[in-house]
């Protein structure tokens, strides 16, 4: 069984480096197989990717890596974290 609602953390990430919306597609396939990610949008127009995830399973900082290993940046003074 996944996580509950209780136990899922989410977490926007204000992604760099897109320039069309297959980048946005490309960024959310990887978040979305992440472990631990529950669910990945990206919105190219806003450049922010909202992630949730289980904090058990996984962390920010790993979302941001799995961003930057696809080959795109997080602006990290803007990140927030719910």
């Amino acid at each position: 069984l996944g996580p509950t609602s209780e136990e899922v953390e989410r977490c926007e990430l204000p992604v760099t480096g897109m320039t069309c919306a297959a980048c946005a597609r490309r960024i959310e396939k990887q978040l979305s197989r992440a472990e631990g990610v529950t669910e990945a949008n990206v919105n190219f127009a806003t450049n922010t990717a909202t992630v949730s995830y289980d904090p058990k399973t996984t962390d920010a900082k790993r979302l941001v890596q799995t961003v930057t290993d696809t080959g795109y940046g997080v602006a990290p003074e803007v990140a927030t974290f719910a």
